[in-house]
Parts: structure tokens; C-alpha cells; sequence
């Protein structure tokens, strides 16, 4: 489970936490502009999914299947510097486990009567 993201992504992402730290620090209110930029980008991917389906009539269709998947990366990028930014060292495991939990509850609807 924990191939959900690779140690390398994890590096990566912990660089990028690094890099936000030593420009904004890590103040609650910092902590909490993080939390919030994982709502920026879900809106900005649900946009991009409008805009990919033509549900406007006024703008048709404005993006593309690729647009929306990289605002969904945007959105996963986004949770894990938050999620690293709260977990004091221990994101890895809480998502492993969070992964975990959320398939053993699947396969029991999957293989209940």
C-alpha cells in the first residue's frame, strides 16, 4: 500500500514542503493557507472538468481530458504538502493507513450479499 506514492515522490514532495517552509515558514495560519489551497485546486479541477464537458453553453467546451488531469495532480499535490505539513513526520504511514482502511471497507461491500 504504501506504493501509493513512491519513496521518490515522497523526497520530491517533502523538497517542495522545504521550499514552502523557507519562504512562508510554518505558522498555523501558514498550515491552514495549505489546507485551503487543496479547495483552490479541487475547484480549479472541477472547472476544468466543465470546461471539458461544454456544460457552459455560453463557453462550449474550454479543456481538454489532459487539463483535467493535471488539475486533479494539482489537487494530490496540493493534499500531500498539506497532509506533510500537519503529520510531524508521519504522513507516509497515516496515508498508508488511510489507504488501508478505505480498501478493507471496499472489499467488504464488494463481497457482501
Amino acid at each position: 500500500m504504501s506504493d501509493m506514492i513512491t519513496p521518490d515522490q515522497w523526497d520530491t514532495i517533502n523538497q517542495l514542503v522545504d521550499w514552502i517552509d523557507r519562504s512562508n515558514g510554518r505558522t498555523p495560519h501558514e498550515v491552514a493557507m495549505r489546507i485551503l489551497k487543496v479547495t483552490e485546486e479541487a475547484g480549479e479541477a472541477a472547472s476544468a472538468y466543465i470546461g471539458m464537458t461544454g456544460q457552459n453553453p455560453r463557453k462550449g467546451v474550454t479543456h481538454t481530458r489532459e487539463d483535467v488531469s493535471d488539475e486533479l495532480c494539482d489537487v494530490i499535490l496540493a493534499a500531500a504538502v498539506a497532509l506533510v505539513s500537519v503529520a510531524d513526520g508521519k504522513a507516509e504511514g497515516i496515508l498508508s493507513e488511510k489507504l488501508a482502511k478505505v480498501a478493507a471497507r471496499a472489499a467488504k461491500v464488494e463481497a457482501a450479499p
